[in-house]
């Protein structure tokens, strides 16, 4: 019954800079940590960043620290992650997973397919001249 929808995604240019949202529908967003993930062909499903309920801890893969940046509006229900100086590794479909009632400053980047229950459709956001 949880729903999440991701928008945002696009064809960027090396350097450039996308902001991808997920918007959670049929549930109250404070319940859940929130989870951006990653998957490009013939590659597994990777995470790359989360945010817990509180919304005051976040983690991001080392390859997108300083880069990218994630924060949600929890009345507006949606998470967002803000990707700048994007590079052609960036390619992929980016996912946006929610897990219910986690425990306060915890969420994790690590085997998101194993900690994730519901997931969006993805978007595409390719990097690219």
């Amino acid at each position: 019954q949880v729903q999440l929808v991701e928008s945002g995604g696009g064809l960027v240019q090396p350097g450039g800079s996308l902001r991808l949202s997920c918007e959670l529908f049929g549930v109250s967003l404070d319940e859940y940590v929130i989870a951006w993930t990653r998957q490009s062909p013939g590659k597994e499903t990777e995470g790359v960043s989360c945010v817990d309920y509180t919304g005051r801890y976040t983690q991001y893969r080392d390859s997108v620290k300083g880069r990218f940046t994630i924060f949600r509006d929890n009345v507006k229900k949606v998470v967002y992650l803000q990707m700048n100086s994007l590079k052609p590794e960036d390619t992929a479909v980016y996912s946006c997973a929610a897990l219910r009632h986690p425990l306060p400053y915890r969420c994790t980047v690590e085997d998101p397919k194993g900690h994730y229950r519901y997931w969006g459709q993805g978007t595409q956001v390719t990097v690219s001249l």
